[in-house]
Formats: C-alpha cells, sequence, structure tokens
C-alpha cells in the first residue's frame, strides 16, 4: 500500500495585537451633562515580515494539502532494479497517482487491457508504448475513477518483471 506523507505548516499568529489607552469622547452638542463615552482603542502591530510568514505558511498548506490526495510510485527501485516502487497500493476513486522516473530509465506506463475494470478504455489511462520518461524526475500522472483491479507495466522492462497492481475503491 502506498503512504502519503503529510506535513504540519505552523502559521504565526498576530500576537502584536493589544489595547491601547482608551480615548474619551464627550458630546459638545449636548446642553444636558451626560456622561462621557469611554471607548477603547485596539492596534495592530505586526512586521511586514511577520506577514509574508503568514502568507507562505499559508500557501504551502494549501500545496500539502492538494498533494495528499496523490499517491506517488517510483519507477526504478533506488538501487537500480527494474521495478515499481511500491508494486502493489491502494487509492480511493479519484485520487491522483503521480509515476515518478527515478532509476533504470526509460520507462512508461502501460495499463493492461484484459486486467482493468469492465468498460475502462486503456488508451485514455495508458501513456502511448512508444513514449518513454527518459529522465529522473519525469513524470506521468493518471486519475483512476472506476472502482477496482488494474494491472500495469513497463512495456521496456516488462520481460524482466516491472509489473504493478493498484486497487481502486
Amino acid at each position: 500500500m502506498a503512504t502519503v506523507t503529510t506535513a504540519a505548516v505552523a502559521i504565526p499568529s498576530f500576537t502584536g495585537l493589544k489595547a491601547a489607552k482608551a480615548k474619551t469622547i464627550t458630546s459638545a452638542k449636548s446642553s444636558s451633562p451626560a456622561a462621557p463615552l469611554v471607548l477603547p482603542r485596539l492596534s495592530a502591530k505586526a512586521s511586514m515580515r511577520d506577514f509574508g510568514v503568514a502568507v507562505a505558511a499559508t500557501a504551502a498548506s494549501a500545496m500539502l494539502a492538494s498533494n495528499a490526495m496523490a499517491v506517488e510510485v517510483l519507477l526504478g527501485g533506488g538501487d537500480g532494479s527494474l521495478v515499481f516502487e511500491p508494486s502493489k497500493f491502494t487509492v480511493s476513486a479519484g485520487e491522483k497517482i503521480v509515476f515518478k522516473n527515478n532509476a533504470g530509465f526509460p520507462h512508461n506506463v502501460i495499463f493492461d487491457e484484459d486486467e482493468v475494470p469492465s468498460g475502462v478504455d486503456v488508451s485514455k489511462i495508458s501513456m502511448n508504448e512508444e513514449d518513454l520518461l527518459n529522465s529522473a524526475g519525469e513524470t506521468y500522472v493518471v486519475t483512476l475513477t472506476e472502482k477496482g483491479d488494474y494491472s500495469f507495466y513497463c512495456a521496456p522492462h516488462q520481460g524482466a518483471g516491472m509489473v504493478g497492481k493498484v486497487t481502486v475503491n
């Protein structure tokens, strides 16, 4: 099963909010003596640096949240082996799968037409068999919406055992 790693991001608060000296307001229009109106004053004290940090932290949180709904599968093991890492995993319907070229390239991702849920057109979810990811870090992203089991392989390395399986819940 694939793991998704998330990170916590602390967003600084504006702790410089403080009460200032209260201001007394009296009405000059009134002929009768009235109690003065006392209004508290608040002032915000935050530097542009604090504001910039808050904006950056908010953007980072949004990016992490969007990436939390994606599973990354490496094409080629860290030791140079011809494998998908992980080779078996589960995702939710509609969750992105990011196949990322890692080692032993060139690679591609082809879904086996005989081992996908009924009615799924593998040409819409597979890479073109002639297309290859040739460099480390190149990616192929697919989103599977039909529930069931999908088998996939790397065309250049299928004979070497570079195959995988994803279950969509």
